[in-house]
């Protein structure tokens, strides 16, 4: 071995050995937690939501499919600011034990470099990088799908509703069919204005909020397959005997859509009127599903509120940085901890999102205007 030659080895390896070492005391030694989460969120620049759209929709996917990292469902997920995926852990035999699991990875994670910054979390705390379990209750997307297209003929449907008349008992129709009745009937009827691509993620939201099921009923008294409050059936006067009407639960999901179109449609486009207009259509859609999920007045407030608006001002002066997505998922990311936001919001629309990708991916509807 030369002599220049066996410096360069020499050298390498004490490189290589240092590194090693100074990895290990890392692991050993992580840096002081952030206060709480809610610092970590409010120091993260906006610019990190640069594709967060993406991320959270891909974790969403895994917890859907039952594939990726939730390929088993006892594991929990962990990602950062911008829904970048970090690692996962097998659960511990208890909840208190897979507390400590996920702590030790998010201090491990933060010595390694591979997150900026951690906290612990605890029952009633959350913690930092974001955990999301693998084990949650979740739609069957292919069952849905097959639902809401009437594979099966026991899922065709039809009845009659206020003016409206779909199908019959001798030729019974899809709930896709259904719900393209209404829409098309009251936008011929000039009593809905939104988007065009309102229809396609209302279908994902059919999926999503009720799989499809016409006598669907959640914890908190939400109905039928668009889940409705008891205050929103009652703003569409719609009776208790047909609270679970498919027909009705449409015609009134669509007049809800409609009044937060007209609510948010001003402060909308005073802050992004300038975005081109298909950009502009999908992240108003996107916010339309955000405010069905969580009420059109939270979203408002991120559009005008003199502390939740901040972000929405940088986005809108920063546009073409960002898809529509990163957008709708920016204002949200940056607020969270405030007004109730959370990030089961965000799980909400990257769902519906998922949703409607699997109808637009069936041959029936692939090639339709539905899809388009």
């Amino acid at each position: 071995m030369n002599m220049s030659f066996k410096r360069h080895f020499l050298a390498v390896v004490i490189i290589v050995t240092s590194v090693i070492a100074s990895t290990s005391q890392a692991s050993k030694n992580p840096p002081e937690p952030a206060e709480n989460w809610t610092s970590v969120v409010r120091s993260s620049p906006y610019w990190s939501s640069q594709g967060v759209y993406q991320n959270i929709t891909t974790i969403r996917r895994w917890v859907l499919k039952e594939s990726g990292y939730c390929s088993k469902p006892d594991r929990h997920i962990l990602f950062d600011m911008r829904g970048q995926f970090l690692g996962y852990i097998d659960d511990g035999s208890d909840r208190e034990a897979t507390q400590v699991r996920l702590n030790d990875t998010r201090a491990s994670l933060a010595a390694t470099g591979r997150a900026d910054d951690w906290t612990p979390g605890g029952p009633d705390r959350t913690g930092y990088p974001f955990a999301l379990s693998c084990r949650q209750p979740h739609v069957n997307l292919d069952e849905a799908v097959a639902r809401y297209l009437g594979t099966l003929p026991s899922e065709l449907i039809w009845g009659a509703w206020d003016d409206l008349s779909f199908a019959s008992q001798e030729t019974p129709q899809p709930l896709h069919e259904a719900l393209m009745y209404v829409y098309g009937l009251r936008e011929q009827q000039q009593r809905l204005d939104l988007p065009a691509s309102l229809p396609k993620y209302l279908g994902g939201q059919v999926l999503i909020e009720s799989s499809g099921q016409q006598r669907a009923h959640s914890a908190a008294n939400a109905k039928g397959i668009l889940q409705l409050s008891p205050s929103a059936l009652k703003d569409c006067r719609i009776k208790p005997a047909n609270h679970w009407h498919r027909l009705a639960q449409i015609d009134c999901a669509l007049k809800l859509m409609d009044q937060n179109a007209r609510n948010l449609r001003p402060p909308f486009e005073a802050r992004f009127g300038h975005l081109p207009d298909d950009k502009g259509d999908q992240l108003f859609t996107l916010l339309l599903v955000q405010a069905y999920h969580g009420g059109a007045s939270r979203v408002q407030s991120l559009l005008e509120d003199e502390t939740l608006s901040k972000p929405a001002i940088y986005f809108a002066q920063e546009h073409e940085r960002f898809s529509a997505g990163d957008i709708a998922f920016g204002m949200v990311f940056h607020n969270l901890g405030r007004d109730r936001f959370g990030l089961a919001s965000l799980y909400y629309v990257a769902d519906v999102q998922l949703a409607t990708e699997a109808l637009c991916k069936t041959a029936r509807l692939a090639d339709t205007r539905f899809c388009q």
